[in-house]
């Protein structure tokens, strides 16, 4: 009898320990994960970020960009006088004069283009969101996701973490809890790419370097069109039953959100790009620990 109270006090403290980590983990947590993911203008809305990109051409990271506009000018007429004196085919003087004209001017105008470009597709996203409010009755959040998820995976709120829906609830926990890493990591490289715009702009004067504009361009679509992706998931996640008696349904969601998890991939998959998936660059990481 003693043994068998002893077990329950123990399962009883173990299932209090964990209902109370996943309970301050949904309120506390999950609710910036639609900051994180959902990115609008207010990204660019920083003063510091402002002063780092260079708000006009003489500060910031635009005054080396300019210098580099500069060089570029210097290399094609170093190039120019050679090509006379070897009789090379070379770019025409007017042709060069024109794309420096074009590119400058697109490159010192490069941060009112990015705000531009991440408000239409923040515009694409919320239009997503907006029909899903309208057909659902609620926003198409995550923090309304939770909300579902824990009336899916709790009976009665009651948590016990031996049982199949205190399985669910810890692999729905722990896979949101990862979201946030990766989500964190796409919001912190969406920032570094805006920060080079001007740069791949300027790697279109010369056709040595356009690929660089090329590689850019397809990371920034494939970062910022992932968010118009999750608000799609989303979408197909409220569309379930949820109910706590219908295991199709709480399986159901965990291949949600496992899409979720596998977002950044699938737009990889599609159009290229750069991987925000933190437990693979962990793998990547101890893999080169290894080898040293």
């Amino acid at each position: 009898m003693e043994n068998s109270n002893l077990t329950t006090s123990i399962i009883e403290t173990i299932n209090s320990i964990f209902e109370t980590l996943f309970s301050s983990i949904d309120t506390t947590i999950y609710s910036v994960l639609d900051e994180l993911t959902f990115i609008d203008k207010n990204i660019l809305n920083n003063s510091i970020f402002q002063k780092i990109f260079g708000s006009t051409g003489n500060n910031g990271l635009l005054v080396i960009a300019n210098s580099l506009l500069v060089g570029f000018s210097l290399y094609y007429a170093i190039r120019l006088i050679y090509s006379y004196y070897m009789n090379l085919q070379i770019e025409r003087p007017y042709q060069f004069i024109f794309k420096l004209l074009i590119f400058g001017i697109v490159m010192n105008c490069s941060y009112f283009i990015c705000n531009q470009f991440i408000q239409i597709n923040s515009f694409i996203s919320d239009a997503i969101r907006t029909v899903g409010s309208n057909i659902f009755g609620h926003d198409i959040s995550f923090s309304e996701l939770i909300n579902k998820l824990n009336y899916l995976s709790i009976k009665e709120n009651e948590f016990n973490i031996f049982s199949f829906d205190g399985l669910i609830k810890s692999f729905i926990s722990i896979s949101l809890f990862n979201l946030i890493f990766s989500y964190s990591l796409r919001y912190i490289m969406v920032k570094v790419f805006i920060l080079i715009t001007p740069f791949a702009i300027l790697s279109l004067i010369n056709e040595s370097t356009s690929w660089f504009f090329k590689t850019w361009l397809r990371t920034v679509l494939s970062l910022l069109f992932q968010q118009s992706l999750v608000a799609i998931i989303l979408l197909i996640i409220f569309s379930f039953n949820f109910s706590s008696n219908n295991i199709i349904s709480q399986l159901m969601c965990i291949g949600g959100i496992y899409a979720l998890a596998r977002a950044n991939s699938y737009i990889r998959s599609l159009i290229g790009g750069i991987s925000t998936d933190v437990s693979n660059n962990f793998n990547i990481s101890s893999k080169f620990l290894k080898n040293i």
